[in-house]
């Protein structure tokens, strides 16, 4: 059994749009918020930093945690192929910094297409993970979201 993995992901917002990362898959594109998995002895803020410089080629002002979201893989759509993953995403509202301009990064993850502002109005009409998150995501009345995909 795989232990639980702490993953840190960017909420960088501008205007009403989101930057995110656009992946390809076998069922298509689908798209996700920039970050990923902490490393051992590294704090959540530069895990989030390194996370934007190899995905986004950009560097970002880490603010607050907005949420937490857990993600177990057998509960899910990819119960299949993901049966032993347990994942706990700390959400950040993150900025550029001055003069950035994202695009993708040098150790992107498999898959990766493109980096793209999405406006959030179109998040009904795209694949974007996580799903079960709405409109509440980015002004959420609670922090703790639980198993949701």
């Amino acid at each position: 059994m795989k232990p639980i993995r702490n993953s840190v992901k960017a909420i960088i917002r501008r205007g009403d749009s989101v930057l995110l990362i656009r992946e390809k898959d076998s069922s298509g594109d689908y798209t996700i918020f920039p970050g990923g998995g902490q490393d051992k002895f590294e704090t959540m803020e530069s895990t989030l930093q390194r996370e934007c410089h190899e995905e986004i080629a950009a560097s970002v002002i880490v603010d607050d945690l907005v949420l937490v979201r857990e993600y177990i893989g057998s509960n899910h759509e990819f119960a299949d192929t993901e049966p032993d993953v347990h994942q706990v995403e700390f959400y950040f509202s993150c900025r550029l910094v001055p003069g950035a301009v994202p695009g993708n990064g040098s150790n992107i993850d498999d898959g990766q297409v493109s980096v793209d502002w999405v406006p959030i109005a179109d998040f009904g009409r795209i694949r974007v993970y996580p799903r079960a998150l709405g409109s509440e995501f980015f002004s959420p009345t609670k922090r703790y979201f639980g198993d949701i995909n």
